[in-house]
């Protein structure tokens, strides 16, 4: 092993690490189609807003990770909320921000 580190390590060739949606092969700019359906208003569902909430319940544990996951299935939640002010890009740009931090080691960082 001659002590070099890889694309696949997360390191970007330059001592930093790559952005992990780049690395996932994701856009980050929102397309053009979701920033109109962003614009749409969510029909208010009680049955989907709840179904939303037991699942992010369901899947909240001791990790990061499923607190996080949960977090997100939450916020999606909202968007059936009368009461909630949110859209999917909103939501998207929140969780892409929150995925940055944790790439990073934290906010601390």
């Amino acid at each position: 092993m001659s002590g070099e580190r890889s694309e696949s390590d997360g390191d970007d060739g330059n001592g930093e690490h790559a952005d992990p949606l780049d690395a996932a092969g994701v856009d980050p700019a929102v397309p053009e189609s979701a920033a109109d359906a962003a614009g749409e208003a969510f029909a208010e569902d009680d049955e989907v807003r709840a179904f939303l909430r037991e699942v992010a319940a369901d899947v909240r544990g001791d990790s990061s990770e499923s607190k996080q996951l949960s977090a997100i299935l939450y916020r999606v939640s909202d968007l059936y909320d009368p009461d909630e002010q949110t859209s999917p890009e909103e939501i998207y740009l929140n969780v892409r921000h929150i995925m940055k931090i944790k790439e990073q080691g934290g906010i601390e960082r």
